[in-house]
C-alpha cells in the first residue's frame, strides 16, 4: 500500500483559498441582503433620495475590498457595498447614512453612497464619474511625499466613466508618476441606459489603458474565484512597484441604475448570456461543488446575515433624527476654524 504524502504548502494554499472564498461569499451575501433591505425601505418611503444596488457586481466588489490591506486607499462606487464591508466599513455606517441618522459618518448631511472615512483610507464618493481616480492619485502622492511605502490605492469605476475627461487625465497622471493605482472597471454593459456600443469604439476597454502605458487584465465578473485571483494579482503588482494596473470585469447589472429605474432598456439577450449570470448564485454553486458548504450551512449563513441587517436597521430607527436648529452648519473638516469653536 502506497501512502499519499501531502505537500504542507499545497494543503495550506488550499485552506487559504477556501477561507478567502468563504469570507468573500459571506460578504457578498451580507451586501445583497443589505441592498434588498434598502430597496424595501425605499419602497416604503423610509429612505429619501436614491437607492443604488450592487446586484450582480458583488464578486468583483468583495474581491477588491479583500485584496487591500489596512493603510491602503479605497474609492468605492455606488454598487460597492460588498467591497466597503470587505475593506472594514461598519454595517451601521451604511444604514445610518441611508436613514439619515446624525450618528453616521456624514452626520446626516449627505445621503446614500457619499459616505466615507478618509482618515481610514475609505474615500467618500464624488458622483461625477471618473473623478475619484484623481482623488486616489492625490492620496498616493501624499503617501509618497510622507515616505509611506508599499500602499496601494484602488479606484472603482464603470464603463461609462472611461469616456470622461477625468478618467483620461487621471490615468495619464498615474502612469507618468508610476503610482500604485489599481483601477477596477465594472463593464456592466450600460452607462445608466446607454449601451457600450454607443459609448466607445475600441475593441476592449483595456485598449484605453494600453494607450497610456498601463498594464491591464480582464476577468469574468460573475466568477468569484477568478475575481479573487485577478484582483489580488493586480494589487500585488502595484504594491511591488510595477506601476498602475487596470482590471476590466465583464458582467451585467442585474437591476436598474437605481430603484427608481426599471431597466427596461436592457437587452433580454444579455440577461440570458453568461454575462447575466448572478455572481452570488454562482458562488454558492462553487461552495457546494468544492464541498466547502452545503444547503444547511448556506441557510445558516443567510439567516445570520439577515439578523445582522435587521438588528442594524432596528437600532438606527431608534436613533433620534437630525435637528437642523441644533446643527453647526460648517464643514466637518474645518469645524475647528469656525467662529466660536471651543477647544475645551
Amino acid at each position: 500500500m502506497v501512502e499519499t504524502v501531502l505537500n504542507p504548502t499545497a494543503v495550506e494554499e488550499v485552506a487559504s483559498g477556501r477561507d478567502t472564498y468563504v469570507k468573500a461569499y459571506r460578504l457578498m451575501l451580507l451586501a445583497r441582503i443589505l441592498d434588498d433591505k434598502f430597496a424595501s425601505l425605499y419602497r416604503m418611503g423610509k429612505i429619501h433620495g436614491g437607492v443604488f444596488l450592487g446586484r450582480g457586481q458583488e464578486a468583483l466588489s468583495a474581491a477588491t475590498g479583500l485584496a487591500l490591506c489596512k493603510g491602503d486607499i479605497f474609492a468605492p462606487l455606488i454598487r460597492d457595498a460588498a467591497g466597503r464591508l470587505a475593506f472594514g466599513e461598519p454595517l451601521l455606517d451604511a444604514v445610518r447614512t441611508y436613514l439619515g441618522s446624525p450618528q453616521g459618518p456624514m452626520r446626516a448631511r449627505d445621503g446614500n453612497i457619499h459616505r466615507g472615512r478618509p482618515k481610514e483610507g475609505l474615500m467618500a464618493m464624488i458622483s461625477h464619474l471618473g473623478a475619484m481616480i484623481s482623488v486616489v492619485n492625490g492620496a498616493l502622492l501624499a503617501h509618497r511625499f510622507k515616505g509611506i511605502t508599499e500602499t496601494v490605492g484602488a479606484a472603482c469605476i464603470g464603463d461609462g466613466a472611461t469616456s470622461t475627461g477625468a478618467f483620461h487625465e487621471a490615468i495619464n497622471q498615474a502612469a507618468v508618476e508610476k503610482l500604485p493605482l489599481v483601477l477596477i472597471v465594472a463593464n456592466n454593459q450600460y452607462a445608466y441606459s446607454t449601451p457600450t456600443h454607443l459609448q466607445f469604439a475600441c475593441g476592449s476597454l483595456l485598449d484605453k489603458a494600453a494607450g497610456y502605458g498601463i498594464a491591464g487584465q480582464t476577468v469574468d465578473g460573475t466568477d468569484l474565484s477568478a475575481c479573487l485571483e485577478v484582483v489580488s494579482d493586480a494589487v500585488g503588482k502595484a504594491r511591488s512597484g510595477r506601476g498602475p494596473q487596470m482590471v476590466m470585469a465583464g458582467l451585467l447589472r442585474l437591476c436598474g441604475h437605481g430603484e427608481h429605474d426599471d431597466a427596461g432598456y436592457v437587452d433580454p439577450a444579455l440577461k440570458r448570456a453568461p454575462l447575466g449570470r448572478d455572481c452570488l448564485k454562482a458562488a454558492e454553486s462553487g461552495l457546494i461543488q468544492n464541498g466547502w458548504a452545503d444547503e444547511q450551512v448556506l441557510a445558516a449563513w443567510r439567516n445570520a446575515a439577515i439578523q445582522k441587517v435587521e438588528e442594524a436597521v432596528a437600532q438606527v430607527q431608534r436613533e433620534p433624527a437630525p435637528d437642523p436648529y441644533k446643527e453647526e452648519w460648517c464643514a466637518l473638516a474645518s469645524k475647528h476654524l469656525s467662529e466660536g469653536f471651543q477647544t475645551g
